[in-house]
């Protein structure tokens, strides 16, 4: 049997079971009198034993089974709850998870997980979790009812004892192979242990059937040996009385069960567990399907916005009413795909509340990680990159922003410090805040350090507001940590999330309190592939300006103008702010100055500047399409589109041209 074409199925359900067995976790390690969530975490681990198991991953499954051990020993509270358990059970997640991880880059999932096995063995002491002993089986009223009666019809009945061995990982599954090849055979009337315990594995290594058959002992005995790590099997007559030796003997409770077995549909194997038919239904989709998907409907959007110019240009009733219509299906289409795309960022978020709780661990800090908003989507495109960002704030906040305990209590705060991850909705942008209750910001201190690294020098120093201040953590190579940790103070983090951010057309911005903590605010495009644009006009080029970096657009007359150090700025809403004459940045031929300035304003978090193009062409949806690999870093161009009569227009980064 190939397994290759199963792979990546497991692959993507073993890291959901992982991230499941660290969520529980978590909430167990608040929690440890619930019982809840063990058994949760062991149904996780219990899975991925059997689909290691069944893939051939040897080193995957024997670790789920010592965690199985430990969990079992736990939920039947034959093991109190320490931290040592706990520490044992995250760091066999994080083995897990390196195993999966090298599935999933090829490898061949092997770990060296002999000291860790080692450890939950020592915690259970290699003790053998209560199990139900299969050493005899009750033959009630019902089930010799039942035999006489299929006795009558010539039938046998045999008494199957199974013995498993000793080392097999996959009990449940070996047993449902088993029943498989015994209702082939007959009808199994009974087992011992019942079949829900067999399913759980709250057995040792043996089970007995009894079964109804017309199929020899012989044959029987050969089927069900045929069957992977079964040891041995016996198989015995069962002696049934006549139904004529039972009448008076039995109760009418029996008598009625025995009608609705009679009745009943044939059963399916018993230890299929039957569930309600879902009304949800749901596939799973390579990304990569999603991503040719979107590549299609990029180029209908470029040959509907080719339509729409002609239409205007032919004047034609009919055909205006068809690409009117056309655009309107078009447009819900966009919408079905990119929601198609959308991912909640709680797939990012999911694996920091374990991450915070080792860092706190390793710097003796108290800190409780508080998430909001898990469920806001975004584009996978965006979701695959501010991962990094994230850590590295989140980081910061744990070693710089949250202080030790007893600075806490001295300052009058709870020992127990609080970072608040959330994430919210608002027009086209999500927004990722993450606020801690720390510190907050030394300006002197971030001040002094700018000074002794050249960041600034000491009479821009004076002119720096607060914010401005905050802002120079994200300059490259600073640092305000006193020494090198693993966890910050190597020169490197912050300066790498601004860049990241921005490089997604977002940005960040820092608000801070002196002792009170500190709040860092990432704003992002919804999506990266589709976005709105104003087409603008510079000599006999055209260009787009992403709608999510506008302020509004203007008409200045040349005496409205002003010049301060040789930069022109004008008065915009009471605000100095600068103007950049696009023509000039980007060295466009046969440019004119006319007899008025058309200005679009844009803004970079709290920054704003007015860029000085010809002319307004108008708002259109645009296709973003990469430079490639030839153009990977052109100033203060994101990328280009096709236009509708097959021109290109460069697309404008707004951010990169604000300083």
């Amino acid at each position: 049997m190939d397994m290759n074409q199963y792979l990546e199925v497991f692959i993507e359900e073993s890291r959901e079971h992982l991230q499941n067995v660290n969520d529980q976790l978590m909430r167990f390690e608040k929690n440890t009198d619930d019982p809840g969530y063990v058994n949760e975490i062991f149904r996780s681990a219990h899975t991925l034993k059997g689909m290691s198991a069944t893939m051939g991953f040897d080193d995957l499954a024997q670790l789920t089974h010592k965690m199985e051990n430990v969990l079992d020993a736990v939920r039947n509270h034959q093991l109190d709850v320490h931290t040592e358990v706990l520490d044992a059970l995250f760091e066999s997640v994080d083995a897990l998870e390196i195993m999966v991880q090298s599935i999933s880059e090829g490898g061949d999932g092997q770990l060296d997980v002999k000291l860790l096995v080692q450890k939950l063995q020592r915690i259970v002491a290699e003790e053998p979790v209560a199990q139900h002993a299969a050493s005899s089986i009750e033959y009630d009223e019902l089930v010799q009812t039942l035999l006489s009666q299929t006795s009558d019809q010539g039938f046998n009945a045999f008494e199957i004892t199974v013995q498993l061995e000793r080392t097999c990982l996959l009990k449940a599954a070996r047993a449902y192979m088993v029943f498989d090849v015994l209702e082939q055979a007959g009808d199994v009337i009974k087992s011992a242990p019942t079949v829900q315990d067999i399913e759980q594995e709250k057995f040792e290594s043996s089970f007995i059937v009894i079964l109804v058959t017309n199929e020899s002992q012989e044959k029987l005995q050969a089927s069900i040996m045929e069957v992977s790590e079964v040891e041995s099997v016996k198989i015995a007559a069962v002696p049934v009385k006549k139904e004529t030796e039972m009448e008076g003997l039995v109760s009418p409770e029996v008598a009625a069960a025995i009608q609705e077995v009679t009745v009943s549909e044939p059963s399916k194997s018993p230890v299929e567990e039957k569930r309600q038919p879902s009304n949800n239904k749901t596939i799973r989709v390579n990304i990569d399907r999603l991503d040719s998907l979107m590549n299609l409907f990029e180029e209908l959007v470029i040959d509907r916005g080719r339509l729409e110019q002609i239409s205007k240009e032919l004047n034609n009733s009919e055909l205006d009413e068809t690409v009117e219509r056309m655009s309107r299906i078009s447009g819900d289409l966009q919408t079905i795909i990119l929601n198609m795309r959308m991912v909640p960022v709680e797939t990012v978020f999911n694996r920091f509340p374990r991450m915070v709780r080792q860092l706190s661990k390793d710097l003796g800090k108290q800190i409780e990680l508080q998430i909001v908003g898990a469920d806001t989507e975004l584009d996978r495109t965006v979701i695959d990159e501010i991962g990094d960002p994230l850590v590295h704030l989140l980081r910061n906040a744990v070693d710089h922003g949250i202080e030790m305990p007893q600075a806490r209590l001295k300052n009058g705060k709870n020992e127990k410090g609080t970072i608040r991850l959330k994430a919210y909705h608002s027009g086209n942008h999500v927004f990722i805040d993450l606020e801690d209750d720390g510190a907050g910001i030394n300006r002197e201190k971030v001040l002094q350090k700018a000074l002794d690294r050249g960041i600034i020098d000491g009479k821009t120093a004076e002119t720096l507001t607060d914010k401005q201040v905050y802002e120079l953590i994200f300059a490259s190579g600073f640092s305000t940590a006193e020494q090198i940790s693993d966890v910050s103070g190597r020169g490197v983090g912050l300066d790498v999330v601004k860049n990241t951010i921005e490089s997604l057309g977002g940005s960040v911005t820092i608000d801070s309190n002196e002792g009170y903590g500190s709040r860092f605010s990432i704003q992002l495009p919804l999506t990266l592939s589709i976005i709105s644009a104003l087409l603008v006009q510079m000599s006999e080029e055209r260009y787009a300006l992403p709608l999510s970096s506008i302020i509004e657009t203007a008409i200045v007359q040349p005496k409205e103008v002003m010049h301060v150090h040789g930069q022109k700025v004008i008065d915009f809403r009471g605000a100095i702010i600068p103007l950049l004459d696009l023509k000039e940045l980007f060295t466009v031929p046969n440019s004119v100055q006319g007899d008025h300035y058309s200005v679009v304003i844009v803004k970079k978090g709290e920054k704003t500047a007015g860029l000085i193009v010809d002319s307004f062409i108008g708002q259109q949806e645009i296709v973003l399409k990469s430079l490639g690999h030839y153009l990977p870093s052109v100033f203060a161009i994101s990328g280009a589109t096709i236009l509708g009569d097959g021109q290109v227009a460069l697309i404008i980064d707004c951010n990169a041209l604000i300083k």
